[in-house]
């Protein structure tokens, strides 16, 4: 048992007190930045209080960055992500624990270990499965001879291609893949009691009726956890979506965001104006904020309900 004295709590307090302080401070200084003019937010030492250019620089990012195109796109990949992340790993997750056959654990661990295989280090595979998705398929069929046998008999040359560059699949299909929502519903599957499970098979439910009728709706907080996870990665998604999107018409948030900044040459060139480029960075902030104040309490839950 933990021993509580006000000493102990006062140090405690003071201790998240201070952690507080220093995730806050650079967002103060984001928001201040944010409401300088350029000649005010260029000043040496810098200025530590907001100024009155909030609305004007904020207004002039949303339209410098086009920020109403780009938050639509953004939400449809976002929304595609986390409906994909949950949809696959439930899926999987179910197949791990309720199929008993001996491939289920070397499965798991298969998909457990990508975990130290993030985007970043698959980026070049990943991107030339993205240029053409049919291409291992190709491949196959030119090594077992199909290809050719195809050709010979109708004379047809079988060339697949399926380029999913500049479109919403290619943003969202690479993403979708998870081994972190894997593992959180495989945990939490294994909580299920198995009276619960024999007791719905003598009711006559099948698998798919099962998972549907029974572990989705005990899964609703596990869902939401992982719904607000999901939904802030991919919201902040920059590298994939910068190797993807040649057409500004597929843009994203994060990759609008970096281009505010101007590339200062030698030379000289265009003044960075990071009054315009941190107004930019609060436009952006402001979505992924609100879904984690909303769902903070199945957040938790999520996370640390084991009651069924």
């Amino acid at each position: 048992m933990i021993e509580r004295t006000p000493l102990l709590n006062i140090v405690t307090h003071l201790i998240l007190l201070s952690g507080l302080i220093m995730m806050l401070f650079p967002m103060y200084l984001v928001f201040v930045a944010a409401s300088l003019d350029l000649k005010q937010v260029s000043a040496i030492p810098p200025h530590l209080f907001p100024g009155d250019q909030l609305w004007v620089n904020m207004e002039t990012a949303w339209t410098k960055a086009k920020f109403g195109e780009k938050f639509l796109n953004t939400f449809i990949v976002a929304f595609g992500v986390v409906v994909g992340k949950i949809t696959l790993a439930c899926i999987t997750a179910f197949g791990i624990v309720f199929f008993n056959h001996r491939l289920r654990m070397p499965i798991f661990w298969c998909v457990f270990i990508t975990l130290m295989l993030p985007l970043e280090v698959r980026i070049v595979p990943t991107y030339a499965v993205a240029a053409n998705a049919l291409q291992p398929f190709q491949v196959l069929m030119d090594v077992t001879g199909l290809t050719w046998l195809i050709g010979m008999v109708s004379g047809v040359e079988v060339a697949l291609e399926w380029n999913l560059l500049n479109s919403y699949t290619g943003l969202i299909m690479p993403l979708v893949a998870t081994a972190t929502g894997t593992f959180l519903y495989r945990q939490f599957f294994l909580t299920i009691p198995d009276e619960l499970v024999e007791a719905s098979k003598m009711d006559g439910a099948g698998p798919v009726r099962f998972l549907w009728e029974i572990l989705v709706p005990l899964s609703a907080t596990n869902i939401a956890a992982l719904a607000t996870i999901m939904f802030v990665y991919s919201w902040n998604q920059y590298l994939w979506p910068l190797l993807v999107v040649t057409d500004q018409s597929y843009g994203m948030v994060a990759v609008e965001l970096g281009r505010l900044v101007p590339k200062i040459s030698a030379t000289g060139g265009e003044v960075a104006k990071w009054n315009i480029a941190m107004a930019g960075t609060l436009i952006v902030m402001i979505p992924p904020i609100l879904v984690v104040i909303f769902m903070q309490r199945w957040f938790v839950r999520g996370l640390i309900n084991t009651d069924k």
